[in-house]
């Protein structure tokens, strides 16, 4: 396993707040552990598409699957990132739309 610097893990993150399903699924598991059954229900997706995000989550290091059985269960990769998700949450920005016209 490769340990990331500081910059490829704030990338990582990045890329993985970049897609608004990614984020909310980021969301959902901060309360706690979900099958992809059940997130796809919550998010209002599909499977197969809920399925990609989950793989580049994975793929990012932020969420794991852990085995039950034929199913799998999702849950964050470390706790801290329920942590660092509300600290997210909390910010204010200041946006200047004239020069940040794609944020």
């Amino acid at each position: 396993m490769e340990t990331a610097t500081y910059g490829e893990v704030l990338a990582r993150f990045g890329h993985a707040l970049s897609d608004p399903v990614r984020a909310r699924v980021l969301l959902a598991l901060r309360e706690g552990p979900a099958y992809p059954a059940d997130l796809a229900d919550l998010l209002g997706t599909s499977r197969q598409n809920l399925s990609n995000h989950l793989a580049c989550l994975r793929g990012c290091g932020l969420v794991v699957a852990v085995p039950e059985g034929r199913r799998s269960r999702y849950e964050l990769a470390d706790p801290r990132l329920a942590h660092a998700l509300g600290d997210l949450l909390g910010v204010v920005l200041a946006v200047d739309a004239t020069t940040c016209a794609d944020c």
